[in-house]
């Protein structure tokens, strides 16, 4: 089965699963693939207009990946992955939505200034 889209991890994001147990991360790789394959609010929901987020349980500890589509290509093919968090309680904290999504800001800024 073909996935709906491709995920690419930014540096931020790519310290923070480095930065977590071998389990947990590979909990969280699981749940971004399976992602890939169905609509699950449980595993990708949207937080924000832009920023969404892979989220992932294991043992006790919520993980959080967030993520946002890039649509330059003009079709939802490409998620980017931000950075991540391990949520400490029941909200999503907004400084880390915003981090996100000036991260967005930035990406989708320097990849139109290539092209």
């Amino acid at each position: 089965m073909r996935p709906n889209f491709a995920i690419e991890l930014l540096p931020d994001a790519v310290s923070f699963m480095d930065s977590v147990d071998e389990k947990a991360r590979e909990k969280i790789y699981f749940n971004m693939r399976k992602a890939q394959h169905i609509l699950d609010n449980e595993i990708f929901k949207k937080i924000s207009d832009t920023i969404w987020e892979f989220r992932t349980l294991h043992k006790g500890q919520a993980y959080r990946l967030f993520a946002f589509w890039d649509k330059t290509a003009g079709h939802n093919t490409l998620v980017v992955a931000t950075h991540g968090i391990i949520k400490k309680n029941q909200r999503t904290p907004l400084k880390e939505i915003r981090r996100a999504d000036s991260i967005r800001k930035l990406f989708l800024e320097n990849k139109l200034n290539k092209n």
